[in-house]
């Protein structure tokens, strides 16, 4: 097991991660938190090669990728940077990238009642407005879970809060800033349940962000 305390509060600068073998000599991933080495709940940066491919494989309780960079495909089509998937619970399909590309990853880690597939081209999809001056672009709901990308402007201060059912945030671009530090592009963050930080940037920054989805402790 790797991260798997939920009650941790864990930070990840990705990019000064080393990339690590898979079952497929051409994909590679950097762990963030994994339950075991080939199955349960798990999520990663991915990265394949070109030309790479990966064996047919099922999500008994789903999968949830953002696209990073290049075109992530399967048999069902092809996702450009930006593109938000999600196959749920039962689901299975062959993935491959013609060109090379880099994805974050989740596994196993639905409702099992969370039967809705996604697709979403945020490149494409229009940004609301959202508290102060941040904009949202909401991905996904599930009764307590919200995914959602967030746009924040240059020198945004947002009220300090607190995270019921924990917090997780991928930094796309820009950086990302609270008072325990600043999170560049490519950082991965983990809010435990009921944490709370006083978050604000300096300049334009955008993070991918779900809330509610954490173990709540009794």
């Amino acid at each position: 097991m790797f991260n798997m305390n939920f009650d941790e509060r864990i930070v990840i600068h990705t990019f000064s991660e080393q990339w690590q073998a898979s079952p497929s000599a051409t994909v590679w991933r950097k762990p963030l938190e994994r339950e075991a080495k080939e199955s349960g709940h798990t999520t990663s940066v991915v990265k394949y090669e070109a030309g790479a491919s990966f064996k047919q494989h099922s999500h008994p309780y789903g999968e949830e990728i953002l696209v990073l960079e290049g075109v992530f495909s399967d048999e069902h089509g092809d996702y450009p940077k930006g593109t938000y998937l999600r196959n749920p619970p039962g689901s299975k399909h062959s993935p491959f990238s013609k060109g090379g590309c880099v994805i974050l990853v989740k596994l196993n880690q639905f409702d099992k009642r969370d039967l809705l597939e996604v697709r979403v081209n945020t490149n494409t999809t229009p940004w609301l407005k959202g508290q102060g001056g941040l904009e949202v672009m909401p991905l996904h709901n599930f009764e307590h879970e919200h995914v959602a990308l967030v746009k924040w402007p240059a020198g945004e201060v947002f009220k300090p809060h607190k995270h019921f059912g924990g917090e997780e945030i991928f930094v796309l671009s820009g950086v990302f800033k609270d008072e325990r530090g600043e999170y560049p592009q490519g950082t991965w963050l983990r809010n435990p349940h009921m944490s709370e930080h006083h978050p604000f940037v300096t300049q334009e920054t955008i993070i991918w962000v779900k809330t509610g989805h954490l173990p709540v402790a009794l």
